[in-house]
Order: C-alpha cells, then structure tokens, then sequence
C-alpha cells in the first residue's frame, strides 16, 4: 500500500507548487461563492493540495493564498446579494437550493448576527449562502468581514496543517514501515470524522435559531 501512496504524493508534489497553490485558492474561491460552494469540493482540493507542501515557503504560502481566495470568495457572494440577491433566490439556481435553507440563514443571521457570519462558514451549505444572504441584510461589509476573517483563518491552518503533517510524517517512517500508508490514511480519516462532528455540532446549533422559520 505504501508504493501506492507513494504515487500518490509523488503526483501531487509533482505539480508546480505556484499552480498547485492557485488551484488551491481559486477552489475554496468558489466554494465559498454563492451557489458553486454547492457543487465545487474547495476543503478535498486544499487537503489533497497540503499534501505537497515540501518547505515553509510553500506551507505559508499556501495557507495564504487559501484564506485570500475564500475572502475573495465571500465577497464575491455578498457583492451578487447586495446587487442581485433577490433576482439570484427566485432563480430557478435558487430555488434548487430550497427556501427553506435560504430562510435558515436568514433566521440564523437575524438572531446571531456577526456570530452566523464566523458559525457559518463551518457549516455546509451555509458557508455558500451566508455571504449572499448578509449581502441582502443591512449588515455592512466591514462587519461581514471582521468576522469572517477569523474564521477562515482558522479553516485555512486546519486543513493546510494537517495534510501538511499527515504527508510529512508518512515521508518519515515509509521506509521503516510496511504499514505507512494506514498511519497516514487513519489521520486523514480521523480529521474528516473530527471535521463532521464539528459540523453535526454546529448544525445543532443553527437549528436552534432555524426552528423559528417554522413556527
């Protein structure tokens, strides 16, 4: 299993490390701009992207260019709901989207404010919606992002550290052991599952202020 996972990385590394950072940035880009985020796996391509870091310069610059590209994102969605918002959610995009995830983010967004904004971009299907949704809200843009930042700073260090050192490690024991390749693939696992459960927990969370779209 080891040589396989060797061709993996091999393959991974083996992409410029410029456009592998620009892939990267341009996907989570998009996962974070309304309605692509739907359908564009941005968190699989920055994991799979971490993989390849082989120095500091590259992790950072990385980690960089991932938050840039997932504030480039958002704004993009909170620019097309300020201008097109209500045109984009009778649209028949929007309404495959269904109201009543557009009425959960409104709900949560009316009762958290600035908090739905960082909550939100760990959520699915929220972190696409919430940047068009506050972009039809009077929040301003300044408070948009001043809590949006922090947040992607977080996602991006997650992501980017783990497959980072998950890639690292394998690299240091390949040769030692037959079973690398199983160390490697249970940390990615186990940081998916760490990702879903935090995910379930702030789903709870949403839904406490989304029970009141249905009263």
């Amino acid at each position: 299993m080891n040589e396989l996972l060797d061709t993996i990385l091999d393959l991974v590394q083996g992409v410029d490390p410029v456009l592998r950072t620009a892939l990267a940035g341009l996907f989570i880009m998009l996962e974070t701009t309304i309605l692509l985020g739907l359908i564009v796996p941005g968190d699989t391509v920055v994991l799979v992207a971490s993989t390849g870091v082989s120095s500091p310069a590259e992790y950072w610059a990385l980690t960089i260019i991932v938050i840039i590209g997932a504030l480039t994102g958002a704004s993009l969605g909170f620019a097309i709901g300020r201008f097109f918002g209500p045109r984009v959610r009778a649209s028949r995009l929007g309404r495959r989207i269904g109201e009543k995830n557009w009425a959960r983010a409104e709900s949560f967004l009316d009762h958290r404010g600035g908090i739905a904004v960082f909550v939100s971009r760990f959520v699915p299907v929220l972190h696409s919606l919430t940047p068009l949704v506050v972009g039809m809200s009077p929040l301003r843009y300044r408070t948009f992002m001043l809590w949006l930042t922090p947040a992607c700073i977080i996602w991006a260090f997650a992501y980017v550290t783990v497959g980072t050192l998950a890639a690292d490690g394998y690299r240091s024991i390949a040769d030692q052991l037959d079973y690398a390749a199983l160390i490697f693939v249970g940390i990615i696992v186990g940081f998916w599952l760490l990702v879903f459960a935090v995910k379930k927990l702030l789903d709870r969370y949403v839904s406490r202020f989304a029970d009141d779209t249905d009263t």
